[in-house]
């Protein structure tokens, strides 16, 4: 089945997502962008369904433990290393096109909805280089951080920045002195 791919992820200006494991702005907490983060993975918009997050192990275990899994979605950990589903996650596939094969097989065809990406980089840039339908949900921080952990640009003559898109708030937000743009890219050829 071909699924639209879903990426949620919040970018300095330098293309900068994380800092020692965490995220760049740490310990300054963003709570409208984790609400707009949560509301966007965790709403189906097939009710009966669940959305998907897909993560790979570093960003797993990035997430306070109180905090995993993400509830309400099914959680798909990506390891290569892994021989077992880290506690608390429901899946654990060796890649990325053998955690879509678990989609589209078994229990979870009829019950997945939406699927998102959340990180990290080499997992978003697997994505973003794939054909089919794509979509970025980019959170544009307009502040510098620190930041260990990039994701490449990417190509902006394979999507569009879209003028709205529903449930996605327009114009500037602020969180405790921050301030970010929430943007909406759908790739052009699917």
């Amino acid at each position: 089945m071909s699924r639209i791919l879903n990426c949620i992820v919040a970018v300095c200006p330098d293309m900068g997502i994380g800092k020692n494991g965490n995220l760049p702005w740490h310990p300054i907490r963003l709570s409208n962008e984790l609400k707009h983060f949560q509301k966007m993975t965790m709403t189906p918009s097939d009710e009966g369904k669940k959305n998907v997050v897909i993560m790979g192990r570093k960003t797993w275990f990035s997430i306070p433990a109180a905090h995993r899994p993400l509830k309400n979605r099914i959680n798909i950990v990506l390891s290569r290393e892994l021989k077992t589903a880290p506690e608390g996650a429901h899946y654990l596939a060796s890649d990325f096109s053998s955690a879509l094969h678990l989609l589209d097989s078994g229990e979870l065809e009829k019950l997945v909805d939406q699927v998102w990406i959340i990180g990290g980089s080499s997992l978003y840039k697997e994505v973003m280089e794939r054909s089919g339908h794509r979509r970025l949900f980019v959170t544009r921080i307009l502040k510098q951080f620190d930041c260990d952990t990039f994701i490449p640009n990417f190509d902006m003559d394979k999507y569009k920045l879209l003028p709205e898109f529903p449930g996605v708030p327009v114009g500037l937000q602020e969180d405790n002195g921050v301030q970010y743009l929430f943007e909406v890219y759908e790739s052009i050829k699917h």
